[in-house]
């Protein structure tokens, strides 16, 4: 059986400004930010996006508590993570 894998990414947006988003299935949601009507309103106005940095989780609880604690960071503190 398949272990479900939950994921919190950045994406960096055409426009340089920074994008921090959780999902289940990375490059599908990547792939959803650049082409389709399901990707996130800010990143819809800002293609192509491009994944600069991801953290895998094994629970959607850990996964999401980590994207909140990420989101409230500074661009510095963000731009830090990814380097």
């Amino acid at each position: 059986m398949k272990i479900p894998m939950h994921y919190i990414y950045i994406v960096e947006c055409s426009d340089k400004t920074l994008y921090v988003g959780y999902t289940n299935d990375l490059e599908r949601r990547v792939l959803q930010h650049n082409s389709s009507n399901k990707g996130a309103r800010y990143t819809k106005f800002r293609r192509p996006v491009i994944l600069k940095y991801s953290e895998t989780f094994g629970t959607k609880s850990e996964a999401q508590k980590r994207e909140a604690e990420i989101k409230r960071w500074r661009r510095e503190q963000k731009l830090a993570l990814i380097q």
